[in-house]
């Protein structure tokens, strides 16, 4: 970007304001940044961290007619359930995936310079509907390249000359607290995604027995009815929206050489902090503090990977 120039933003479905973090991060500054939130815990940690965000409630009830010719940059991340593989693939006939029409409302009303349209893995069918909507085809990025995260996302963006980032290294064990660092070797970190519904049934056609080496994180997640582990190595399985219970993710810390009961296993086990999830999706350590765990693991879900979106950021001229 030209040195010394200051953009105006308009962020729809702004969460944690986690765009407005990449920005900062791509050395962007910001002369008015307009939020749109309905969520009253995501609008508290926006506003701890950015005092000066103006929001403008939900993107049901503006007129985006006082935007146009005024911003410089639209961005959004509409939600996702409805559209999501792992979800009920509702398509546009879930109302929280209609909202996407709201962002191409604004798009071309507001005639911004740049936009960002993020959203999930979904069927062609899909993701052609979005791609005629807003003019432009789509780049699939793993956040995995730029953080210790597993994160496949698709970017809609007229931003020029976005390529895929080259892979930084970062894995969970630079990642997680101290009492989770059992074995700086890498290549022997094990990550396993574990359905709640079939958790103990797994261990019990096993005989109660499985062996690791290193430190797994078990996303524990209820209702997709995993029969086996999903094994990763260093990296984490994705963060999704959660409000607490079987979503959040989960670390066994211990060193392990032998096979164990369930009921060991189970002694081994914490869930991931909330400063992890913050890491894992690269954002300030403590960034969504001053609000209930169970709050802060809801919004940290619904966010974006600050590195990804930087990455992309950076191309703007």
């Amino acid at each position: 970007m030209k040195e010394g120039s200051i953009i105006n933003v308009l962020s729809l479905f702004d969460g944690i304001s986690c765009g407005r973090v990449a920005l900062e991060r791509a050395g962007i500054k910001i002369d008015k940044y307009y939020a749109s939130e309905i969520d009253k815990y995501a609008i508290q940690i926006a506003k701890k961290n950015y005092a000066d965000t103006i929001h403008i409630g939900d993107v049901n009830n503006i007129d985006f007619s006082q935007f146009a010719g005024k911003i410089d940059l639209l961005i959004g991340g509409s939600p996702c359930q409805g559209f999501s593989m792992a979800g009920k693939k509702l398509n546009f006939d879930d109302p929280r995936s209609v909202l996407f029409f709201k962002f191409v409302e604004a798009l071309n009303i507001i005639k911004s310079k740049y936009f960002l349209l993020e959203n999930v893995q979904m069927k062609k069918e899909w993701l052609n509907i979005i791609t005629e909507q807003v003019g432009v085809e789509p780049i699939l990025i793993d956040s995995q390249l730029v953080s210790a995260q597993q994160r496949k996302r698709l970017y809609w963006t007229n931003i020029q000359n976005v390529k895929q980032p080259e892979d930084k290294g970062i894995f969970l064990e630079d990642i997680v607290e101290p009492d989770a660092l059992v074995n700086r070797d890498k290549s022997h970190a094990i990550i396993a995604s574990i359905g709640r519904t079939t958790h103990r049934e797994y261990f019990k056609k096993n005989q109660g027995q499985i062996v690791f080496d290193a430190i797994m994180l078990s996303n524990i997640y209820g209702g997709f009815k995993e029969t086996k582990p999903r094994v990763h190595l260093g990296k984490s399985v994705t963060i999704r929206t959660a409000s607490g219970g079987g979503h959040i993710p989960s670390l066994i810390i211990n060193n392990i050489e032998k096979e164990f009961s369930l009921d060991k296993l189970k002694s081994f086990i914490r869930k991931v902090s909330p400063l992890e999830c913050e890491r894992l999706q690269t954002l300030p350590d403590n960034y969504t503090a001053g609000i209930s765990n169970t709050q802060r693991y809801k919004c940290i879900g619904n966010g974006w990977n600050v590195n990804t979106v930087s990455h992309i950021f950076n191309n703007i001229t």
